[in-house]
């Protein structure tokens, strides 16, 4: 009996592709079986090296698409000097006309917090698979020089508690993490509690699964550091983010982490694009070792 064809390569439509530092930014559509809806992701792609190039993925925050990491932040110097490819999905799902999905800028549209709602209402905001399973696999199937098995992510207030619950729930597949801003304890700020109150009911035992400040404290075998910068001058510090909470979880748990808390530096882009290359010259040095 002849052996089953695998499955066809994911079709994609390339929507541009600029280029940058000697590489390309590279600007996608899909249709995503997990999501049920076309979705979106950008790439950069440094120029082509001779061997494959390790992946960063890049999870943005609320209201953010693909596309603002790529225009605002100026990763591509770093990612271009270090031969790191640069992945960022879009935030949520999108297009699907569920009732209420852009009634509030935190919720629903943009808003989809990197976990795999249990809602039924929600049922297609599983950006968590979307990002562990499905995006890889296209990556794979589409990008002989990418090696999506040589990988890290990051990201920014919303998409930093999705690097960091993604990391510590799969550090078998991510060489290393960072983040910025991240919401790094969401069952006790206003904005987790909404998006888990909606997405995954009640179960307070649901919620500690998509929160990093849980997640540490049964973490095993954590020893990559993680690193997280957090400006003091952010108008989220104190009721959203709470990185204290993080950090003194990770004392607890022996878990190597470095903190920077940054004078004067808010919660923008420009925060960002001020400490960016620290970010990927901390992952290449994981990166390139493995």
């Amino acid at each position: 009996m002849a052996a089953a064809a695998p499955p066809p390569a994911a079709a994609l439509e390339q929507l541009s592709k600029t280029k940058m530092f000697g590489g390309h930014n590279l600007r996608f559509r899909h249709q995503s079986a997990t999501l049920g809806c076309p979705m979106t992701f950008s790439l950069f792609l440094p120029a082509s090296p001779a061997s494959k190039l390790p992946v960063l993925y890049w999870l943005s925050g609320l209201t953010c698409t693909d596309e603002n990491f790529i225009i605002k932040s100026g990763v591509q110097r770093a990612a271009a000097a270090h031969g790191i490819a640069i992945v960022a999905p879009d935030t949520s799902p999108r297009g699907l006309n569920v009732e209420g999905e852009a009634d509030s800028w935190d919720f629903g549209v943009g808003a989809g917090f990197y976990l795999n709602a249990t809602n039924e209402k929600w049922k297609n905001w599983r950006m968590y698979d979307y990002v562990v399973k499905e995006l890889p696999n296209v990556l794979t199937d589409n990008f002989e020089q990418l090696n999506t098995s040589c990988a890290s992510i990051s990201g920014h207030s919303m998409g930093g508690h999705g690097a960091l619950t993604i990391y510590l729930k799969n550090t078998d597949k991510y060489k290393s993490v960072s983040a910025f801003a991240p919401i790094a304890n969401p069952i006790s700020c206003p904005w987790g509690q909404k998006a888990f109150s909606n997405y995954l009911g009640s179960a307070k035992s649901e919620w500690e699964e998509y929160d990093a400040t849980c997640l540490i404290k049964k973490s095993n075998g954590v020893s990559t550091s993680i690193l997280i910068d957090q400006g003091d001058d952010d108008k989220f510090l104190a009721e959203q983010l709470l990185p204290g909470n993080f950090e003194e979880a990770c004392k607890a748990a022996g878990v190597p982490l470095t903190l920077r808390m940054q004078p004067g530096y808010d919660h923008s882009f420009f925060f960002i694009a001020t400490f960016v290359d620290d970010h990927i010259a901390h992952h290449a040095q994981f990166l390139k070792s493995a």
